[in-house]
This record gives structure tokens, sequence and C-alpha cells, in this order.
């Protein structure tokens, strides 16, 4: 029952793929079939830009620069004092260790 289901639906995608290619196939023949269109006219010659300089003027010096004013620091009050954090409990060795027989 499942084997007739799946090979139902790869027929019906063969057969939708199939049928797209022929509507795209027709569809960029009928496009290729239209009269020719209308040339769009050629954009008028844009006036020249002017050449920028290559050189760059000298950055103003440090001294000219005025100072900034100094800000506060910034301070954070105490931290609350909290009960310490519990001891973590060991985890215990799950490699058993290899010990000779007991001798009687």
């Amino acid at each position: 029952m499942a084997t007739s289901i799946n090979c139902s639906i790869v027929f019906a995608i063969i057969a939708l793929s199939l049928f797209s290619s022929i509507s795209t196939s027709h569809a960029a023949r009928s496009l290729l079939q239209l009269p020719n269109l209308p040339t769009i006219p050629s954009l008028p010659q844009l006036p020249n830009i002017p050449n920028l300089p290559t050189t760059l003027p000298p950055l103003p010096s440090v001294s000219s620069l005025p100072t900034l004013p100094s800000i506060p620091k910034m301070t954070l009050p105490p931290m609350p004092s909290i009960n310490p954090l519990p001891n973590m409990p060991s985890i215990p060795n799950m490699i058993p260790t290899l010990s000779p027989p007991p001798s009687n």
C-alpha cells in the first residue's frame, strides 16, 4: 500500500515537472515571436566631473585642539555579604582498581 502511494507521488512530481517545462518553453517561444520593440533613446552625455585634488591638507596639530573636561570616576557600592556557596560533593571514582585477591 505504502509503495503504491510513493510511486504515485513520484509519478505526479515527474508529470508536473514535464508540464511546467512545456509551458516554460511555450512562453519563451511566444516571447521570441513578438514584434521588435522600440529602441530606447540614448541618454545625453553627462558633463565632465572636475578632478579632485590629489593631496590632502595638513591635519591640525594636537596642541591646537581644545582640551576635554575631566569626567568623574564612577564607583560601585560595595557588594552585599552573602553566605558562601556550599561545597560541591566530590565525584566518586567510577574506575575500579584491580587489587590482588585476599590471601587466606
